[in-house]
């Protein structure tokens, strides 16, 4: 059976309700979610806390809410190459979700109702490329972290995730996070 995305019509209020309950932590086994809270508690204790989400991921492998804690552990804690890696996940996986083209650089604007902000996979995909570009560029990867820039402005022309700013964050200099000390 057909749904309404299927149709190129909007999602419905139950749709949309459903997909953010899943992409906001629905559907995560009790015991991640217990290691995402403790993941949180400790935040100030880094290799506790990377315990905590290491374990979540590995009891909800691919699911939204442990990725995104996985991100922004890393991103916050200045260790970019590693918030790279999660990045790229998230995107494989919003791909896949949006039913996509794996390879970002394939995804046209047609593919998907990215200039409808309330649909929130699509959404979700711009917002995990633009953390990619910015990512990639902050490591010194400026001609891809340019041509996820460009991509972002194909597929949000109205830039409702915001592309502009991070085409001006990094302009031309580029920061090199530190490498990660195992």
């Amino acid at each position: 059976m057909m749904g309404p995305a299927d149709r190129g019509e909007p999602q419905s209020v139950t749709e949309a309700a459903v997909l953010a309950n899943a992409l906001l932590g629905g559907g995560l086994p009790p015991e991640a979610e217990f290691h995402l809270w403790e993941a949180g508690l400790s935040y100030h204790l880094d290799d506790v806390a990377e315990h905590h989400l290491r374990e979540a991921h590995a009891l909800a492998p691919g699911h939204a809410a442990v990725l995104i804690g996985l991100y922004r552990f890393y991103f916050y804690k200045g260790r970019l190459a590693d918030a790279l890696t999660i990045a790229k996940e998230c995107l494989a996986k919003a791909a896949r979700e949006n039913r996509l083209a794996p390879d970002w650089q394939h995804v046209m604007a047609g593919d998907a109702e990215f200039d409808r902000y309330e649909n929130m996979l699509p959404r979700f995909y711009l917002f995990t490329l633009k953390g990619y570009a910015y990512l990639q560029m902050r490591l010194g990867n400026l001609e891809e972290g340019r041509a996820a820039v460009a991509k972002l402005l194909e597929l949000d022309p109205s830039d409702k995730v915001g592309r502009r700013s991070i085409a001006s964050a990094v302009p031309t200099r580029t920061c090199r996070a530190p490498e990660a000390v195992a």
